[in-house]
């Protein structure tokens, strides 16, 4: 088993981390404060083919292996975390959608700008009264001759005010349950119907806008149809499954950003005429921390490598983002604690990066359903 990293990796990971460092990091505090979507960044992102990095070139991007794109989303992350949850669900959502199930056409027209970044896309699955219980969705997508009528909203969608390319979930025979669901593209500057009805004003995750959207007999052409219907459910866990790697390299970003800045810290910090770093209780907290830090990116590219291989890495994934998520915010939290009263101000990172940290144990699978499904992979 070799765990270094080839060549192109090393070259992924030392160009996105000296973007983060020089372009995001020294941004990240103005964009938690304002909560504003970084359109500047994005583009520059675009420039570097950050933004549709484990895809391939004939659409537009960077063809990049899976290890490669967790790297880089992990780099991106630790210079913010509400950056890394922009690229992650326009990406590894709303991009993979298109990758795996959308049709020659769809990629060309709909994959390939949000891969040269020109587009930016989103995924629309939870409701209010859906979120976890994803066949409990309201929305529907009428067949009205060569079109769907949709009506309905959705909660909680990253990046849904400012998407160009939106992949929406509706139910197309609502008798079916699970298997009548279907999935679409939507195109919100052009689909009368489509509203956002506001963004949420959250915890951390700033600079990722979360929309809340409405959905008015918005008619869609049949062409945007992903696949057949009936198969939109299939399509979200599978979608779901890939994501939660990146949710666990966005994760490990912000760890490895308040390990670093508790560890810069430790060392200037003196009380009792030493720095902090020289006690043994300060050692054992980051001693813990990079442990951890370092047995998560273990476990997310195991589960890479198994999607790489085209082996079942369901299980995988989800012990990667269940470990990685809830190790996040347990560094984070220590990483407060080291600084301190400085900790619990806004004067350091340190209390950004545990608001930022508790998204990942939230989003594209709670903890608690994680474990269901890893309990459920071992019981099967």
């Amino acid at each position: 088993m070799d765990f270094s990293l080839s060549a192109e990796q090393k070259q992924i990971r030392d160009m996105v981390a000296e973007f983060a460092d020089e372009e995001i990091k020294p941004r990240a505090d103005e964009i938690d404060k304002n909560d504003e979507f970084p359109e500047d960044l994005v583009d520059e992102m675009a420039e570097l083919g950050l933004m549709g990095m484990p895809f391939p070139e004939e659409y537009g991007g960077a063809g990049l292996d899976y290890h490669s794109y967790a790297i880089g989303l992990e780099e991106i992350s630790r210079g913010s975390g509400g950056l890394g949850t922009v690229v992650a669900a326009h990406t590894s959502l709303a991009g993979n959608m298109l990758y795996e199930f959308g049709d020659e056409d769809q990629k060309q027209e709909y994959l390939t700008p949000l891969n040269q970044g020109e587009d930016i896309g989103a995924f629309a699955l939870s409701e209010a009264g859906a979120g976890s219980d994803v066949p409990a969705m309201d929305t529907t997508a009428e067949k009205d001759g060569d079109e769907y009528v949709v009506n309905g909203g959705k909660l909680w969608i990253s990046n849904g005010s400012v998407a160009d390319t939106v992949t929406l979930f509706a139910k197309t025979d609502p008798e079916a349950g699970n298997k009548g669901i279907s999935s679409f593209v939507v195109r919100p500057e052009e689909d009368d119907g489509f509203h956002v009805e506001g963004t949420e004003d959250k915890l951390g995750d700033k600079g990722c806008p979360t929309a809340e959207l409405r959905f008015d007999d918005m008619r869609i052409p049949e062409d945007r149809l992903l696949g057949e219907e009936g198969r939109g459910f299939v399509h979200a866990l599978k979608t779901l499954n890939g994501g939660r790697i990146t949710i666990a390299a966005r994760s490990i970003g912000i760890a490895r950003a308040a390990l670093e800045d508790a560890l810069e810290y430790s060392q200037d910090r003196e009380q009792f005429d030493q720095p902090i770093s020289e006690f043994q209780t300060i050692q054992h907290k980051l001693a813990d921390m990079d442990t951890k830090v370092q047995s998560a990116k273990m476990l997310m590219h195991r589960a890479a490598d198994r999607k790489m291989r085209g082996e079942d890495y369901i299980k995988q994934a989800a012990q990667a983002k269940l470990y990685a998520s809830e190790i996040s915010r347990e560094v984070a939290n220590e990483g407060v604690q080291i600084h301190g009263g400085y900790g619990y101000t806004k004067d350091f990172p340190a209390e950004r990066y545990y608001r930022d940290s508790k998204l990942n144990e939230i989003y594209e699978g709670t903890s608690e359903v994680l474990r269901n499904t890893i309990a459920n992979e071992l019981l099967d």
